[in-house]
């Protein structure tokens, strides 16, 4: 692949499959299937989600992200005749794989070089072209350059349906409740913390508390649970998402807190200030979700000077799993 394709070998990109054409015992084809692509407008418009259900939804999609035969092995319908026979397995070795099932692939194909000829020919869908920009060590470049063609394959007949509906089946959930935090909210989070008081001493701070507490905040919104998490999500983030937080500016870049200063601030702050705050983001943001869900709960072990027991009644968004409201109630002696 480094040898002989364009574009040169491609490291492994989180669930990645490499395949292998074989013709009389002779390789005459690699193909790889990686990661879907993390921002797609052509093909999100085709398939109807928006950007909370993406990001749940990702891992059911892969990409084509190589494709070569080998030189001397151009032959009539070869490429279409491979892509044929991974459409055939893919979905079942990627279930044994990784535990999960697949419904769509994607693929880009420079026009500069090529028509996308053998995916049509395979009946791939043409979705339209990305903008042109690609990743950087900052995010994306800021000038768009020579736009893809993007393709998709239907592995599932009902694929349009099945990844843009408001709930998904059981069999195709693929890890917890988690949304995505587009940049407006990034940016909204630290001002409903800006009122909270700061437990730390003056002296000695590095970080904002609103800026803290919007990283915890929006880590635990995208499905981190404990300190470490929250920290690793912080170290993830790039300079753009760092500067909508308001994170500190230090020598060129934008600094995240580490795990300590996460885990003291938290540990230390208001807990009915910081509840409140979220309520308020919430009346902002939370009413995306599109169905609620009412749970109620016996508390076992919270009984009154009177000898009854508490309940607690939930209002809970199926989308995002946030809860919005809580009633306690007791029955009256």
């Amino acid at each position: 692949m480094q040898e002989h394709h364009y574009l040169g070998a491609l490291p492994k990109i989180s669930e990645t499959l490499w395949y292998v054409a074989t013709l009389c015992n002779q390789w005459v084809a690699l193909i790889s299937f990686s990661a879907a692509a993390l921002k797609c407008s052509a093909r999100d418009r085709w398939i109807g989600w928006d950007f909370r259900h993406k990001y749940d939804r990702l891992k059911l999609i892969t990409n084509n992200s190589r494709f070569l035969i080998l030189p001397e092995w151009h032959l009539p319908n070869l490429a279409s005749r491979i892509l044929s026979l991974c459409h055939k397995r893919l979905a079942v070795d990627w279930q044994v794989v990784f535990g999960h099932p697949l419904v769509l692939i994607e693929t880009f194909v420079d026009p500069q070089r090529f028509r996308g000829t053998i995916y049509k020919a395979a009946n791939w869908v043409y979705v339209g072209d990305t903008k042109g920009f690609h990743r950087n060590g900052k995010g994306y470049s800021a000038t768009a350059h020579s736009p893809k063609m993007i393709f998709v394959k239907p592995l599932t007949s009902d694929a349009q349906a099945l990844l843009s509906r408001p709930i998904l089946e059981q069999a195709y959930r693929t890890g917890g409740p988690r949304i995505m935090l587009n940049a407006q909210q990034m940016k909204s989070l630290p001002d409903f913390f800006a009122d909270i008081p700061d437990p730390r001493r003056a002296q000695g701070r590095r970080h904002r508390l609103s800026t803290v507490l919007a990283i915890a905040a929006g880590a635990t919104l995208c499905g981190m649970r404990g300190y470490l998490a929250i920290s690793d999500w912080a170290k993830s983030l790039g300079q753009k998402a760092r500067a909508r937080f308001r994170c500190r500016y230090q020598v060129n870049r934008y600094i995240v807190p580490s795990l300590s200063i996460i885990r003291d601030v938290l540990i230390s702050v208001d807990p009915v200030h910081l509840d409140h705050a979220l309520q308020r983001w919430n009346q902002a943001y939370g009413r995306q979700d599109e169905s609620l869900a009412i749970d109620g709960k016996t508390m076992c072990n919270a009984i009154n000077d009177e000898g009854y027991q508490t309940h607690i009644m939930s209002a809970i968004g199926h989308q995002t799993k946030t809860c919005y409201t809580q009633k306690k109630w007791v029955p009256c002696p």
